[in-house]
């Protein structure tokens, strides 16, 4: 007995491993290999591969690709139309399977819609890639990241909230949680 929602246009392949109240919405493929746990909404026209490992509570919004050699950690969001490499160098006709780049996006960080995270980086925990931003590094754990590079204009935090830029120890204006801020680091104080 299944214990998740899977829409009648879905295609999930069999071996996918799919936690509780799930939701897997219109047109959506998952496949065989996936790991994907609870609580997690997949959007209209998604796709999942196999080397994919997803945590609970990730939303994935219309059309996202979640290529080969991606893992999403706890509370991730990913906005629409997001993308995700596995490549750096593809060609057609030149097979690179065995050279897909481990991407990792770590609990709780936050991906704009259109936003591209080239292949081979970590997105830090609770970090937040602005609309349209390419990613093409690693970012730093609750970095507010935006354009073409990726550039770190601020810091966020967990409540998705924009904190101040300054050096020192400062509160979130909404939630009053505190952060030590550094030239090039956030952390809860």
């Amino acid at each position: 007995m299944t214990q998740y929602t899977v829409h009648p246009t879905a295609i999930v392949d069999e071996g996918a491993q799919i936690g509780a109240d799930t939701r897997i919405w219109h047109w959506v493929h998952i496949c065989g290999g996936a790991s994907i746990g609870e609580r997690c909404s997949f959007g209209q026209n998604v796709f999942v591969g196999n080397d994919v490992q997803i945590g609970n509570n990730v939303k994935i919004q219309n059309n996202v690709s979640i290529y080969d050699a991606v893992t999403l950690e706890d509370d991730v969001f990913c906005g629409p139309s997001m993308v995700f490499t596995n490549v750096n160098n593809p060609r057609s006709h030149v097979s690179r399977k065995d050279e897909y780049r481990r991407t990792v996006v770590k609990r709780g960080a936050s991906i704009g819609a259109n936003a591209t995270i080239v292949c081979g980086h970590q997105v830090g925990e609770y970090a937040f890639i602005g609309a349209g931003a390419v990613v093409t590094r690693d970012v730093p754990a609750y970095a507010l990241m935006v354009g073409t590079p990726a550039k770190r204009i601020g810091w966020m935090c967990a409540c998705g909230e924009r904190l101040p830029n300054d050096i020192g120890t400062h509160a979130c204006p909404a939630c009053d949680s505190f952060y030590q801020i550094g030239g090039n680091h956030c952390t809860p104080a």
